[in-house]
């Protein structure tokens, strides 16, 4: 009996111990949520005891589209560091490679524009330069044309400064004018003199016939009647010597261009030559066999001149002391001028205008009354040639002629291919002797020295000419081509 019931009571124990693990467990699988945690979820909207719904269950509009945002955030946030670093250098290779293109581009562009550079200033030092510009010329606005008016006698010569800014122009009256280009203004005067002032008057006291301003605008030379040659300094027109030497009227002047190295031409024949900078004189050159009347210079270390009633026109080579003679115009060759190296033109008295090259003796073509006739029917007589210029390098020839109505006194020409024709682009009516025609070195503008008589004489007079100069704007469509001046 005491065995039975000690084993039974074991049996309860075990039954109470069973039962209390029991509790205990239930306990811990029902623990309490604490109080921030179960303020969490009830802010979010859930009760604390309630199922999570399964993803196939549909969610609450503002949790599940707040929860969207989120994770959109996290994938554009998610990049690592190697994965930044990875796209910027991407990046800037991709910049790199964008630079060296713009940078390849450009160079490029410069050797182009370094080989055309190149290739021009080979033709231009063979004489084969040529800028095809006459096309796209067109006639002035005869109310743009400007007259400036400050001599008293009638314009013999006129140069512009190498940076077009200033014209220099001389006269009959023995003074010098220095104008503004832009503003029409006097910038300087030289007054003339009396004749028997030699001795004390700065400057000159005959007739000046002849003007030339050096390549780099430093020094300006004057030419009068009375055999003398004044040196000036072009930005303030101080005086600095005189060479003497001719024995009659300085007719020609021109500076070899890129040196301080001056022609002078004169009705004694000869040409003179002379280093300005160091003022002296070099030598002197002989050949025509009458009065000089015209004078032209490049780079090259020669001269052409006009020989007026010897009917020639002349090639000096310097350091060869040898000469080229041409021949081909009727009458008294008044005036010449260089295109290029080989290449030049020259008027005449009888009307004609004659492109020449230095590889024939003979003009390359010849127009006949380039500005038509005058006088009754059947004694008709040819307008002079009184002047002609170009614009350097190009295809564009200006001729002037003496004029008393308002028909053409200026007259633009094209040369054709290979300098073998010339053909009339336009008139600019002007009255007056032409005595002098320059073109910018721009080729922008053509400057024009009218006066009421010739600039070598007084054969006769145009009363209602006025002596001036006059600034006649030249307008272009496009710019021109550039060719060799053998058409090739």
């Amino acid at each position: 009996m005491a065995a039975s019931g000690a084993k039974k009571k074991q049996q309860q124990q075990q039954r109470a111990a069973a039962a209390a693990a029991a509790a205990g467990g239930a306990g811990r699988r029902r623990r309490k949520v604490p109080d921030a945690e179960e303020k969490s979820w009830q802010k979010a909207g859930l009760k604390l005891n309630e199922e999570i719904s399964s993803d196939s269950d549909t969610e609450s509009p503002t949790f599940g589209g707040k929860r969207k945002k989120d994770n959109e955030a996290e994938e554009e946030i998610e990049e690592t560091a190697q994965e930044k670093k990875l796209r910027l250098a991407k990046l800037y290779l991709e910049q790199l490679r964008q630079q060296e293109e713009e940078k390849a581009e450009e160079v490029a562009l410069e050797k182009d524009l370094v080989a055309g550079r190149l290739k021009e200033d080979v033709l231009e030092q063979k004489g084969k330069l040529q800028r095809l510009i006459a096309k796209d010329l067109q006639p002035p606005d005869t109310a743009a044309i400007r007259v400036l008016r400050g001599h008293q006698l009638p314009i013999t010569c006129l140069v512009i400064s190498p940076d077009d800014k200033c014209i220099f122009s001389a006269a009959k009256d023995c003074s010098i004018i220095k104008w503004d280009v832009e503003s029409g203004k006097k910038l300087h005067v030289i007054p003339g003199g009396k004749k028997g002032t030699e001795a004390q008057h700065i400057g000159h006291t005959a007739h000046i016939l002849s003007m030339a301003i050096s390549s780099d605008g430093k020094y300006l030379a004057t030419g009068d009647r009375n055999k003398l040659i004044m040196i000036w300094e072009a930005v303030t027109c101080k005086h600095l010597y005189k060479f003497t030497g001719h024995r009659d009227a300085v007719t020609g002047l021109s500076f070899q261009k890129g040196t301080h190295q001056l022609y002078s031409a004169s009705h004694d024949r000869s040409v003179k030559v002379w280093n300005v900078a160091e003022n002296a004189y070099v030598e002197t050159l002989f050949g025509h066999q009458d009065a000089i009347t015209g004078l032209d210079s490049l780079s090259r270390e020669c001269c052409v001149t006009s020989g007026g009633r010897d009917g020639t026109v002349r090639v000096w080579k310097i350091p060869e002391e040898s000469q080229l003679v041409f021949c081909g115009h009727q009458g008294s060759i008044d005036c010449i001028q260089l295109i290029n190296e080989e290449h030049m033109v020259s008027g005449a008295d009888d009307g004609s205008v004659a492109l020449w090259g230095l590889s024939k003796k003979k003009p390359l073509t010849t127009v006949r009354q380039a500005h038509g006739n005058h006088g009754t029917q059947g004694l008709e007589q040819p307008y002079w040639i009184s002047s002609v210029a170009t614009l350097l390098n190009s295809d564009v020839v200006a001729t002037g002629a003496s004029r008393c109505s308002h028909s053409a006194s200026v007259r633009l020409w094209k040369c054709g291919e290979g300098f073998r024709r010339l053909e009339p682009l336009f008139d600019i009516p002007l009255i007056g002797f032409v005595n002098s025609l320059k073109f910018s070195n721009a080729g922008d503008f053509l400057v024009v020295g009218i006066g009421q008589e010739h600039r070598l004489g007084r054969w006769w007079r145009i009363r209602e000419a006025k002596n001036s100069v006059c600034v006649v704007p030249l307008q272009r469509t496009a710019a021109g081509r550039v060719q060799p001046a053998d058409g090739s």
